[in-house]
């Protein structure tokens, strides 16, 4: 950390953030705002108020990216559905390399995409969405306190900063809680200091890593466990948790307060999607089935209907009943006579 320059305003990243300054911007006011409600009844603007406003806001933005998240997931599934049908399609052609094949595989593909409502660039548009959004987040808590010290200007949007000044980054800069600065990092704090944040980075990293481990418990096939695949996955366990505590000890109090906080919301989230959303073939698949099967069951009898049991016994006694009358040959389609020529 430069304390004389911000030095995400250089570069590439530099660019590309001055392009998402519509959206930093709006996050700001929308954090600026929930910090002046909390003013208002009666919270002091500097300290626990600003942390209340940094989780806030970290829920507003999974409250709107809940959406898209949703129809990522439905997406998804609609693709995984519809792979034998693809495979099929595949096999169809394969080893036809001339321009006619090409093109009537690719016919069929579309036309089963369309039949079936599927958009295969479906679960990837979303993720285009949400990572600008957690980029924002990071940068502006990270901007605050060069703002709070004059040596970059408040983010303004039309010539104008809105509910976020000079005023409110000094006002940030200036908090602290369980005796933190927000602006202080690892490296620059004294033993306290070290010791909570020391804390946040392990809450992180075990939130990461149990997030990781939960989804390849209960979210992948035993298949995929047994593939080339799962050396990966569990390469990844132990990397990804192991890079935050590099990242961690750079980062101001704020940032990794922010972090904690997306990380848990993530870690609910991606439960939620196991639950409701899980792969077929896996474990939280079958236990989705065996669940939906239960409810259709309450549901029955509360209506005072038959259990699906029941009406697989029944529906197995009409066709051993069909069988005995009619035998078990199929009975084959009879012909319309047709007239004789002449």
């Amino acid at each position: 950390m430069n304390s004389d320059q911000f030095l995400m305003d250089s570069g590439f990243w530099g660019w590309l953030y001055k392009l998402l300054t519509p959206v930093e911007w709006l996050m700001m006011q929308v954090m600026g705002l929930l910090h002046r409600l909390l003013t208002l009844i009666g919270m002091s603007p500097v300290g626990f108020s600003w942390v209340l406003s940094i989780i806030f806001l970290v829920l507003v933005v999974h409250s709107c990216i809940l959406p898209i998240y949703i129809k990522q997931m439905k997406s998804m599934r609609k693709m995984q559905a519809l792979q034998p049908k693809l495979q099929r399609i595949q096999n169809k052609y394969k080893g036809k390399n001339d321009q006619a094949s090409k093109e009537a595989m690719q016919r069929e593909t579309m036309k089963l995409y369309q039949d079936n409502d599927a958009n295969p660039a479906g679960s990837c548009l979303p993720l285009l969405i949400q990572s600008p959004v957690f980029m924002c987040m990071f940068y502006i808590l990270s901007a605050i306190p060069y703002i709070a010290r004059g040596v970059r200007e408040p983010i303004t949007l039309f010539g104008s900063a809105g509910l976020f000044g000079v005023e409110e980054a000094k006002q940030f800069a200036q908090s602290n809680i369980i005796g933190v600065g927000f602006t202080d990092t690892f490296s620059g704090s004294g033993t306290h200091g070290k010791i909570i944040m020391g804390v946040f980075v392990a809450l992180m990293c075990g939130g990461l890593w149990f997030q990781q481990h939960y989804s390849m418990k209960h979210n992948m096939s035993p298949e995929a466990l047994a593939g080339p695949a799962a050396g990966t996955q569990k390469a990844m366990l132990w990397i990804f948790p192991i890079m935050y505590i590099f990242s961690g000890i750079l980062m101001p109090f704020a940032v990794l307060v922010y972090w904690l906080t997306n990380n848990i919301c993530n870690l609910l989230r991606m439960m939620w999607q196991v639950y409701e959303f899980p792969t077929p073939g896996t474990p939280a698949a079958e236990a989705k089935k065996k669940r939906d099967h239960d409810r259709e069951n309450a549901r029955r009898a509360k209506a005072g209907q038959i259990s699906i049991e029941e009406e697989e016994l029944a529906r197995a006694k009409e066709e051993a009943e069909r069988k005995l009358t009619q035998g078990y040959q199929r009975v084959q389609p009879q012909r319309k006579n047709r007239r004789k020529k002449g």
